[in-house]
């Protein structure tokens, strides 16, 4: 019992973790992700043609779906831990990150400059659903492992 409550405790976290990110007011959250572009940028520019702002989009789209392939990971082993057969466990976990990125989004509609996106809910869903796809291969990959070392001695 005390491991299924430690295994949600991750999700939960990196819910939060989210979530203190999206409460940021556009200012903040935009002078964040502007310093660290630019540095990016001022290392990449003599060598990559592309331009500051592409760059920053692309920036902050691949954090969105870096941050919701994260949690989507974390759903499913806490699902997982509590007893759930792998397969529901993914659509469980997906169905629970793309409600979170929904809510998400939302949330954005009341933080001064910011607004919710569908497109970023989207982009999240992809994120979770990467991550989801990529878990189920690694344990399908495991199971067929584990089952052809026990029938093969």
């Amino acid at each position: 019992m005390k491991k299924q409550s430690l295994a949600w405790l991750w999700p939960v976290l990196w819910m939060i973790f989210i979530f203190g990110l999206s409460h940021q007011p556009a200012g903040v959250s935009g002078g964040i992700s502007s310093e660290i572009v630019r540095q990016v940028f001022e290392a990449i520019a003599s060598f990559v043609p592309v331009e500051f702002d592409t760059l920053h989009t692309l920036f902050r789209k691949s954090a969105h779906f870096f941050a919701y392939l994260v949690l989507g990971l974390l759903f499913v082993r806490a699902l997982g831990k509590s007893g759930m057969a792998v397969q529901r466990a993914v659509f469980v976990a997906f169905a629970l990150s793309a409600l979170y990125a929904a809510s998400d989004e939302f949330h954005q509609l009341f933080i001064p400059g910011r607004s919710g996106e569908v497109r970023d809910v989207l982009i999240d869903s992809a994120g979770a659903a990467t991550g989801l796809v990529l878990y189920w291969l690694f344990a399908k990959f495991k199971w067929q492992h584990e089952k052809k070392a026990e029938t093969s001695w």
